[in-house]
């Protein structure tokens, strides 16, 4: 699929839902093979909790769970595990509510733009060419060298503005 497909939308309120996180693993498992990295049981957990509700997670509410399926996890240890996730192009970190989200089409550098519910905490991903480039454009005008850019915008979605539960 294309990120046209997946992305520029929140995800709906009917889905197969274990299908998608098992597509997501599925994924990261062959990209980390192609890349000949390593994706440890730990980082697959972590993978997997990153993706569970489609909802921004933090990386202490990570540490709860994989304390909680009896691991003796440590701060350290999810965010060395978060970091390689980040790095393989599988999750995003959202530095504006300090969470972390599945990346939809994972595998790829990629500048974005993230739709995040101040309500419900759903998040949409954009990958938008032409806010990029306006981005770089505008950047440049100012003699400003871009070399990473993430834009977070916080609002309500459709389902909260409209007063109806997206659940």
């Amino acid at each position: 699929m294309t990120r046209d497909n997946l992305s520029n939308r929140f995800p709906p309120s009917q889905h197969d839902h274990d299908g998608c996180v098992a597509r997501a693993i599925e994924t990261a498992e062959s990209l980390c093979r192609e890349r000949g990295l390593r994706f440890t049981g730990l980082r697959r957990r972590v993978l997997e909790l990153v993706w569970n509700s489609h909802m921004p997670v933090g990386a202490y509410d990570i540490l709860d769970s994989l304390n909680g399926d009896g691991r003796k996890a440590a701060p350290p240890t999810v965010y060395r595990a978060l970091d390689f996730l980040i790095e393989a192009d599988l999750v995003h970190r959202l530095d504006s509510i300090n969470a972390f989200v599945g990346c939809p089409v994972p595998g790829s550098s990629h500048t974005g733009q993230f739709l995040i519910c101040r309500q419900c905490r759903s998040v949409a991903e954009l990958d938008d060419a032409d806010i990029n480039r306006l981005v770089e454009q505008k950047a440049s005008d100012l003699g400003f060298s871009a070399i990473h850019q993430m834009l977070e915008i916080q609002g309500l979605c459709q389902d909260c503005r409209l007063g109806t539960d997206p659940d």
